[in-house]
């Protein structure tokens, strides 16, 4: 039989189990929600401190989120959401924008994502692996009753 007509075969049944979990298999609690409510925030990346401010970030799980995001540093940095898609690089003494839909509820950490060196923070060397964060996300109200 012809290689590739076994490779679109088995293609073809991945696509198809995929489908079938979620129409059929998924459980409820995990399908993503939207909720209408937009949530907006700020972050910065503080310049020569290796760290973003605020270090956690709540928001609830169907939430929009429009995120402010300012890099004080006369270098570049980037935020990253990997849950969610969020990719973005923040050039130097710049102001971006990001928006998503927190789908999901649970802790996601969001990180820079462009190396963007080290240095001494209050007698404490930091560095480009230092700039964590975490996005809590909380189930809705109406889950709750």
């Amino acid at each position: 039989m012809n290689k590739y007509l076994i490779l679109i075969v088995i293609g073809v049944f991945v696509i198809a189990g995929g489908v079938a979990y979620r129409v059929f298999l998924r459980p409820e609690s995990s399908a993503p929600v939207t909720t209408g409510k937009v949530r907006e925030i700020i972050i910065i990346a503080k310049k020569n401190e290796w760290r973003f401010q605020p270090e956690i970030i709540e928001a609830e799980r169907g939430d929009k989120i429009i995120a402010t995001i300012i890099n004080e540093d006369d270098y570049d940095h980037g935020i990253a959401i990997d849950a969610f898609g969020v990719s973005q690089r923040m050039p130097a003494e710049s102001t971006i924008k990001v928006e998503f839909t927190v789908t999901q509820e649970g802790d996601f950490p969001f990180y820079c994502s462009v190396p963007c060196g080290e240095g001494v923070v209050d007698g404490k060397k930091r560095t480009h692996f230092d700039m964590v964060g975490k996005l809590y996300v909380k189930s809705m109200v109406s889950e709750m009753k």
